[in-house]
Order: C-alpha cells, then sequence, then structure tokens
C-alpha cells in the first residue's frame, strides 16, 4: 500500500509485504524508543488524540510514540469532554479537529465509527479500536511481539501455532490478528472459549480459506499443550448488556504458572493485550506468572511504542528523515529495557 497520508483502519488493508515494511520501520525506531537517542523529526506536527472509550496503553503509547518523534498531542478523552455530547456529528467534529492535527488516533464504541470519521478527516486517521470491530495498531504490535519472541529459537510466524482464549466473540484484538495471520502460510490456531463467545464464523471462515488449521474447544488445558502462543484475553465486559452477564464467563479460563508447568512446552509465549482482569473473580492471566521469563505482556506493550512510531513516521513520509534529526540523550536512561 502506499502509506504516505493514508489512513490505517483496518489490518485487511495490507499485504505481507506491509507488515513487513511496518516491522522493518518499527526495528529502526529502537534507539529512539529505548531513550539512546533522540529526533525531532516531527517537530511542530500536532496528533489529535480523540478516544471516546477508556484507555491507557493504546492512548498513551500513541501519544508518547508521537513525542519521540519530536511531535506535540492534543487529547480528547470522553464524550463528555467533547462537542458529541452536545449533539454534533462524527462528520462535524472530523472536519473541525482535522484542522487541528496533521494526524489522529481515535477509538470510539461503535463498529465502524472510525471509518466513517476518517471519511470526512482532512488528515490520516488511525483507528484505536472501533467497538468490537478492529484494532488494527493492537494486531500490528501482537504479530511483531510474536516475530520477535520466535526469532530467537531460529522461527518465523509461519508454522505459526497459537491458542486464543477467552473472549473471542467481543474481543477486536483477535479479530484483528487473525486477519494478519491469514496473510502468513501454515497456521495452526486453537479458539478457546465458551459457545457463547467464540470466533465470529467469518474470521473463522477467512483463516480456514487461508489455508490453516482452525481447532475449536472450551477445554484450556488440552488447548495449550502444544502451541508456541498462548494469547489470552479478558471478557469485555463493557460489551454485555449487564454486568451479571458478564459475571456468568469471567474466570472460566485461567491460567497460573501450575497449569503452565503441567500443559504448557517449556518455551510457549504467554501474550495479554492488556489489561488483564487481576480481580479474584478472573485472574485470566495470575499473578504467580510475573517471573515467567516467558510472559510476554510486557513486551508486547514496549513493542506497542515502537509500531506507532513505524506507522507515523510511515503516514507521515518522514521514515528516511527520522535519523537526520537525531541526537544522543543527555539523560539518564541506565536499565529501562
Amino acid at each position: 500500500m502506499q502509506f504516505a497520508g493514508s489512513h490505517i483502519l483496518s489490518v485487511t488493508q495490507f499485504e505481507r509485504a506491509d507488515v513487513e515494511r511496518i516491522f522493518a520501520v518499527a526495528d529502526r525506531m529502537q534507539p529512539y524508543a529505548h531513550r539512546e537517542r533522540v529526533t525531532k523529526v516531527l517537530d511542530g506536527a500536532i496528533l489529535g488524540s480523540m478516544f471516546f472509550e477508556p484507555s491507557t496503553r493504546t492512548r498513551v503509547s500513541f501519544g508518547s510514540a508521537f513525542n519521540l518523534l519530536g511531535g506535540e498531542v492534543r487529547e480528547t478523552t470522553g464524550f463528555e469532554n467533547s462537542a458529541i455530547a452536545k449533539g454534533e456529528s462524527l462528520y462535524d467534529t472530523a472536519r473541525v479537529l482535522s484542522g487541528y492535527s496533521d494526524v489522529i488516533a481515535m477509538r470510539h464504541p461503535a463498529e465502524g465509527s472510525v471509518a466513517e470519521f476518517a471519511a470526512a478527516s482532512r488528515v490520516p486517521v488511525i483507528n484505536g479500536g472501533d467497538g468490537a470491530n478492529e484494532h488494527p495498531s493492537q494486531a500490528l504490535l501482537d504479530l511483531y511481539t510474536i516475530k520477535k519472541e520466535l526469532a530467537g529459537r531460529g522461527r518465523g510466524i509461519d508454522q505459526l501455532r497459537i491458542a486464543m482464549v477467552g473472549d473471542l466473540r467481543y474481543g477486536r484484538t483477535v479479530h484483528s490478528l487473525c486477519k494478519l495471520l491469514c496473510l502468513f502460510k501454515g497456521v495452526q490456531v486453537v479458539l478457546v472459549s465458551p459457545q457463547e463467545l467464540c470466533m465470529p464464523p467469518a474470521i473463522v471462515e477467512e483463516l480456514r480459506e487461508a489455508g490453516h488449521d482452525v481447532m475449536t474447544s472450551e477445554v484450556l488445558e488440552a488447548s495449550i499443550a502444544h502451541v508456541d502462543i498462548v494469547y489470552s484475553t479478558r471478557i469485555q465486559e463493557e460489551r454485555f448488556s449487564s454486568q451479571q452477564e458478564a459475571d456468568l464467563y469471567r474466570g472460566r479460563f485461567r491460567l497460573n504458572q501450575s497449569i503452565y508447568t503441567q500443559h504448557c512446552e517449556p518455551n510457549t509465549v504467554i501474550m495479554h493485550p492488556l489489561p488483564r482482569d487481576s480481580r479474584d473473580t478472573a485472574r485470566e492471566l495470575d499473578d504467580d506468572l510475573n517471573d515467567n521469563p516467558n510472559l510476554a505482556i510486557f513486551r508486547q506493550t514496549d513493542n506497542g511504542v515502537l509500531v506507532r512510531m513505524a506507522l507515523f513516521a510511515l503516514v507521515l513520509d518522514v521514515v528516511e528523515q527520522v535519523d537526520a534529526h537525531a541526537r544522543d540523550v543527555n539523560w539518564y536512561t541506565a536499565g529501562r529495557f
């Protein structure tokens, strides 16, 4: 695809070569994300950060990525803090705020809303999550994490074995990740969920049409015995009609160190898009996994900054200028990464 000036709304925009291009640029961002170097390539540029649904990692990660490239961030969080609460349309909001920004990162609870906003925007828009639909930058950082985790074992993404566990019906991160995996070869996917929260059939069919081996299960232990990655997700309680309905499924699939030791291969990587639900009724990833070296959830969050820096650099067409605007840092950074 032509990245410069483009919206990033869905992983279906990408060919395999596009994903590899993003990952190559993300690799080049490491000295800046790791605070070894400082670049001001986006000095004077403004990111409009518009998050109409609760977010910590995605919102701050987008902002940090833009700051690390030298740009500035202007935030709107929650409907109550925007003109939308006064009845303004997405069209009008897009026309106005795109006049104040050079690029916009947006999250909205309604499926298709970010695409609707982008259609009226005068600047590129990056989808930070639209309801239960998609989360393209999360899928990219997840796949980038998988690539890095397996590279040390001499493996690539082709022939990946992955178990996706939890709320697969409403989990937009697994929806986007499955679509990205369709660009690769020979993937084995085990979908572990209650029947009521199973992966949408259209996505399962996409995986099978791509030639992948897809299995479904409601039993955690057997499903994680022969995989490279266990990708756990929380119950998306904000998508349910009531707390009581969400509670029917919370804590159904708990992974702790004992279960990991008994059932997983020794180097199985544990991933989660976060936040993990650490309440006693949930604990999809128990705290006793925190010292497990194969717990990659915090490496995922670090990788999110790299991938989002890459997206900004590509969309704003500054990839080849980043190093020319760089210098060494002048503050203490030892031990951060």
